[in-house]
């Protein structure tokens, strides 16, 4: 089996209702980028990547297809099956970029799956159940919209939900906390993500002054090492996100011991493959961690619920997906849902999807 074509799409995802805010950028749609990869037997696999705008992280849709622009021809002969020499094979051709790797991987992964009849969540070593839990993240709002919001998902059957915070007085921050926690508890797990928008101090304060209540800290600063430098200080268990930007960063932070798990982006991380290593190592280390994505639709949303379903329960804090920001499905029959606050793992070989042709337009690139 060889890869004899390689389609690049380009796909807006409007964001429902109000705008999608973060400590440090507000979105109202997100623009994603779709690898389809066809074989010369005719089976096809899909990727995705769709990183949350520009400044979020240092990703960005037009530098993800650029990159794909310049690896494809390259990869137009290979063998799809053999997806460690993929990816030599990319990184032969274009240093970095594992953001945009990522969609030729999960391509790899689905492909694979149809191939051998199977889920990718089995070619990943099993699943562990066949649900997984999802979590709701709360952008940044104010106390009274934030607690409406938390009531209204614990009522929904989540279990863990995560409040956005940052960009503005710590008081508000604090506020927020408290007003939420008086909704939530008992019964629903809290992660507070400051997105990389608190400094060494805010992030100090904010754990003295809400001391009594549980929550783990998500990215509170920006940096690593401003993280480390407080790590003994903060009365919270710290889960990193925006800093795990590959492997060895993930094996630093155990090493350092500067956190108490992460929250893990598939596709920043590279995509599939590169985050089977790290569950791994996280198994090994008892390091519990998200299943997530930054952003995009049923591809994205397949590939992370299939890795989430593999990992330990007592270690998967939750399979984040933008179904509940975004308006359909790419594959309306077999789209990836949230229900009572789960996640069912899809059934079908690969990732279990089957886009709808045309639902993204016409490719802006193609490579035969």
């Amino acid at each position: 089996m060889r890869i004899s074509e390689i389609h690049i799409y380009q796909h807006d995802l409007p964001v429902m209702g109000v705008p999608y805010r973060m400590a440090r950028t507000t979105v109202d749609k997100l623009d994603s980028t779709i690898v389809e990869i066809v074989t010369d037997t005719g089976l096809v696999g899909y990727g995705e990547t769709c990183p949350v705008g520009p400044v979020y992280q240092p990703q960005h849709a037009m530098g993800a297809r650029a990159a794909l622009f310049e690896m494809a021809p390259n990869l137009i002969g290979e063998n799809p099956l053999l997806i460690d020499n993929v990816r030599l094979a990319m990184d032969e051709t274009l240093n970095g970029h594992n953001y945009a790797k990522a969609a030729i991987d999960i391509a790899l992964w689905d492909i694979t799956g149809k191939a051998y009849g199977a889920r990718v969540c089995d070619l990943l070593g099993g699943a562990q159940r066949e649900k997984v839990p999802s979590y709701y993240a709360c952008g940044v709002n104010t106390p009274e919209e934030s607690a409406r919001v938390a009531f209204e998902k614990k009522r929904e059957g989540y279990t863990r939900l995560q409040i956005k915070v940052g960009g503005r007085p710590i008081e508000e921050d604090i506020a927020v906390i408290r007003k939420v926690s008086e909704v939530i508890n008992p019964g629903v797990r809290l992660a507070i993500d400051g997105n990389r928008g608190w400094t060494t101090r805010d992030t100090l304060l904010v754990s003295m002054a809400c001391e009594d209540i549980p929550f783990i800290m998500e990215q509170p600063c920006n940096t690593y090492e401003e993280i480390q430098s407080i790590r003994h200080q903060v009365r919270h268990p710290i889960y990193l996100d925006e800093n795990t930007e590959d492997l060895n960063v993930v094996l630093r932070a155990i090493s350092d011991g500067v956190c108490d798990g992460f929250g893990f982006k598939v596709t920043r991380l590279g995509g599939i493959s590169a985050f089977r290593t790290i569950r791994d190592i996280c198994r090994v280390r008892s390091m519990p961690h998200t299943c997530d994505d930054a952003w995009g639709g049923d591809i994205i949303a397949a590939a992370c619920t299939h890795i989430g379903a593999t990992v330990l329960p007592s270690l998967c804090e939750g399979v984040w997906i933008a179904a509940p920001y975004i308006d359909g499905n790419y594959d309306q029959a077999n789209g990836i849902n949230i229900t009572d606050g789960w996640i069912d793992v899809p059934k079908g070989p690969g990732l279990g999807i089957n886009p709808e042709r045309g639902v993204w337009g016409n490719p802006v690139n193609s490579f035969v």
